[in-house]
C-alpha cells in the first residue's frame, strides 16, 4: 500500500501538466479557428468594395447615357393600313387608314401614272415612290395637307401626286374592302364603264422623321423577302 501511495504521489504531478497542456492545446486550436474567421473579414470587405465599384461604374454609365448630348433622336413609328387601287387604264390612288372599318382615310393621294404602269414597276419587286414638295409658300403647311407633290419612282420622274378628298366612289371601294386585311386582287365594278378595279392592301410601318419628312414601308405578311414597296413624303425647306 505504501508503494502504491508513493507511486500516486509521484505520478500525479506528471499527469496534471499533461492535462493542462492538452487544455492549452485545445485553447490554442480555438484561437486558430477564430483567427481564420478573422482572416475572412478582409475578403468580405474586398467583395463589398468590388460591389461598390460596380455600382459606381453603373451610376457613371447611367449618368453619361442620361446626359442629353448622348441621347440619339428617335423617330416615331406606328402601323397603319395602306391601300393602292385603281382601274387598269385609270390613275392609281394611295390611301392610309388607321382603321379599315373607317372609310375616311387620314391621307388620300392620287398618282398621275396609270395603274398598269405601276403594276409593271412592281413586277421587279422593288418600288420606291418619292414625293417631294419644293414650294416655299407651303413650308408651314401640315405635311398631309400639301395639295401637290412632285413624284419619282425608283429615281425617275414620272409626274405628280395630288391630295384630294374621297368621293362617293372611293368610299364605296373602301367599304367593299372592309373585310380584307391584307391581300391583292381584282374587284369587278358594276357602275361605270372603266371595268374591273385592281387593288393591293397591306400593313405599313409609318415612320415620322420630323415635320418635313414621313415614310411608309410595306410589311410583308409572311415576314420574308417579298414585295418591297415604300412611299416617302419630303418637303424641302
Amino acid at each position: 500500500m505504501k508503494k502504491i501511495e508513493s507511486l500516486r504521489r509521484f505520478l500525479l504531478p506528471c499527469i496534471t501538466p499533461t492535462t493542462i497542456s492538452s487544455t492549452t492545446t485545445t485553447i490554442t486550436t480555438k484561437k486558430r479557428l477564430s483567427t481564420s474567421l478573422r482572416d475572412d473579414i478582409p475578403e468580405e470587405q474586398n467583395h463589398n468594395r468590388e460591389e461598390d465599384e460596380e455600382e459606381d461604374s453603373t451610376t457613371t454609365e447611367e449618368s453619361v447615357n442620361s446626359y442629353p448630348f448622348y441621347v440619339a433622336p428617335r423617330s416615331s413609328k406606328s402601323m397603319v393600313i395602306g391601300t393602292l387601287f385603281g382601274h387598269r387604264k385609270g390613275h392609281v390612288c394611295f390611301c392610309i387608314q388607321h382603321d379599315r372599318l373607317n372609310c375616311k382615310p387620314s391621307l388620300f393621294l392620287e398618282f398621275s401614272i396609270p395603274t398598269y404602269l405601276l403594276v409593271k414597276e412592281m413586277q421587279c419587286g422593288l418600288v420606291r415612290i418619292a414625293l417631294e414638295c419644293t414650294r416655299t409658300d407651303l413650308s408651314y403647311c401640315p405635311l398631309h395637307s400639301i395639295p401637290i407633290w412632285g413624284m419619282c419612282i425608283n429615281g425617275r420622274k414620272v409626274g405628280f401626286a395630288s391630295r384630294r378628298k374621297t368621293s362617293d366612289k372611293d368610299r364605296l371601294v373602301l367599304k367593299t374592302m372592309q373585310s380584307t386585311t391584307v391581300g391583292a386582287g381584282v374587284i369587278p365594278m358594276v357602275c361605270g364603264e372603266e371595268g374591273e378595279l385592281i387593288y393591293m392592301r397591306a400593313n405599313y410601318e409609318r415612320v415620322i422623321g420630323n415635320a418635313n419628312s414621313e415614310s411608309f414601308y410595306l410589311i410583308n405578311p409572311d415576314g420574308g423577302m417579298g414585295q418591297e414597296f415604300s412611299v416617302f413624303l419630303m418637303r424641302s425647306t
